[in-house]
């Protein structure tokens, strides 16, 4: 029989075996500091136009090669952040704006604008890419200004180059259709989420033939059930029928002969979202449609993207209008990474819609935040001045990260800004651009950066930064025990025979 030992009193003995506990300033605040600090290494050198890519493996073996901070953050489900000193930062940062959006319905002025975010993905492609990204934002604008970035839908196509990349105005899948009709104006869509196949009883149920003739008749009245539902639907006004499951042989048949458009989409999600951009109800039943329940758009179309088919819906009203962006390239990560520079994009112009304000980048808005903040903390009284200037120096590492990301001593460039921000320049950031340390002015290199996101960064940081610093215990639990999960057959679907 083993000796069982018991466990120690005290907060111990409430714990299952195999569970850890720190606790106290060595333990859980300074592993806490610890962890954001090495995080920030992680994300610090995927900084900018010249940062390197990082490859992370997530928790579903999903393999992801990107220089996003926020890809990588997700993934590693970690926060960082700081904060004290916040408070005054936010006062400081209303005087350093330096321009604002004149007109949001312009396309050259708000590909200007998006130049800074898509630089730091796609550093080279900055120009179409923008270009491309506020062709379709400014082209579902509504008059109100309201602007919803789930309405710019991307379509990933591998063949070509980044440059055979387009904007259409409408929704994209790639999909063939199925019948005879590839186009239809004026569309009025009828989707269904069941098969477009003849109904079935819910019960089972037994058919006694007797001969050929019964045969025949029965056959018949299938075809006549099958004739009279797809003309119902017809009859309804709907020319485009949209499902969500098989379509059968037969009713494909008389799909044709009432000269119906029909497309499926495998996925629910797509047929949710179609229904959300034409305003159509998804039945369940193989039912005409009512006026209410049915979507309407100005076409739908079969087209030819490279070797691709795709069907587009193409909506040109302001009511649930959907740009889509089709993406081409010769791989599938290099396209994922250019959705991300899309996803960035749409973000600005987001923000922009919201906040017309922008500061500049380069690490000019916070070595000026800093020397604002580091002078403002030598004027507090005791012991909070320290803490307020080691906050000022965490600004440093913007500009630092893109120095040394460019392969230039960050020391020399630090310094050459902040010698710049004494004499007023407020504008002067790093230049990227150049071989040696070299500083510009923003401002004219038309490198910016949103007000609202700088000031968001900075408040969300702080808060980050705060919860770990008042975390002072941490408990682990012990890892739930029990056999691994099968890892299953890659090609369980894949036809051993063939």
């Amino acid at each position: 029989m083993a000796l069982h030992v018991p466990k120690a009193p005290g907060f111990a003995q409430m714990l299952k075996e195999g569970a850890k506990h720190y606790s106290g300033l060595e333990e859980a605040v300074y592993r806490n500091i610890q962890a954001c600090k090495e995080l920030a290494q992680t994300t610090r050198t995927a900084y900018g136009p010249n940062g390197m890519n990082k490859m992370v493996i997530n928790h579903l073996e999903k393999l992801f090669v990107t220089n996003d901070a926020a890809t990588i953050l997700r993934e590693l489900d970690v926060i960082e952040g700081y904060e004290k000193g916040c408070k005054k930062a936010l006062e400081i940062l209303p005087d350093l704006v330096c321009c604002s959006a004149k007109n949001l319905r312009d396309v050259e002025e708000v590909a200007s604008l998006l130049h800074t975010s898509v630089m730091s993905k796609q550093y080279g492609n900055e120009q179409f890419l923008a270009k491309l990204i506020a062709q379709a934002c400014v082209s579902i604008l509504s008059d109100s200004g309201h602007f919803n970035v789930d309405n710019i839908r991307v379509c990933k196509i591998v063949g070509a180059g980044i440059s055979a990349s387009s904007v259409l105005h409408g929704m994209v899948f790639k999909k063939e259709t199925e019948g005879d009709v590839t186009s239809v104006k004026d569309a009025k869509i009828a989707v269904y989420s069941c098969p477009f196949d003849a109904m079935i009883t819910e019960t089972k149920g037994t058919v006694l033939i007797k001969n050929a003739e019964e045969l025949m008749n029965f056959s018949k009245g299938e075809e006549n059930l099958m004739d009279l539902q797809v003309k119902a639907i017809a009859d309804s006004g709907a020319n485009v029928v949209v499902t969500g499951g098989k379509v059968a042989d037969m009713a494909l048949h008389y799909a044709n002969k009432y000269n119906l458009m029909l497309v499926r989409l495998n996925s629910k999600w797509d047929l949710r979202r179609l229904c959300k951009t034409v305003g159509a109800t998804a039945l369940p039943r193989l039912t005409p449609p009512t006026l209410e329940e049915m979507g309407h758009c100005d076409s739908v179309y079969l087209s030819e993207i490279g070797d691709t088919q795709v069907v587009v819906f193409k909506h040109e009203k302001e009511d649930g209008a959907i740009s889509t962006i089709l993406i081409r390239g010769s791989t599938d990560n290099l396209m994922d990474d250019i959705e991300r520079a899309v996803d960035d994009g749409v973000n600005t112009f987001k923000v922009l819609t919201r906040d017309k304000r922008l500061v500049p980048g380069g690490g000019a808005t916070e070595i000026e935040l800093a020397k604002q903040i580091t002078s403002y903390g030598e004027t507090c009284p005791g012991l909070d001045q320290y803490a307020i200037k080691k906050f000022a120096e965490a600004f440093e590492a913007i500009p630092r990260a893109l120095a040394e990301n460019s392969g230039v001593k960050a020391n020399e460039v630090i310094s050459k800004l902040y010698a710049m921000h004494q004499e007023g320049n407020k504008n002067v950031g790093f230049d990227i651009e150049a071989e040696a340390a070299a500083v510009k002015d923003m401002l004219e290199a038309g490198v910016l950066d949103t007000y609202l996101g700088k000031s968001w960064g900075i408040k969300l940081a702080t808060n980050a930064a705060v919860t770990v610093l008042r975390v002072d215990q941490i408990i682990m639990a012990k890892p739930a025990g029990g056999p691994k999960p099968p890892s299953g057959k890659k090609d369980w679907d894949e036809d051993q025979n063939a």
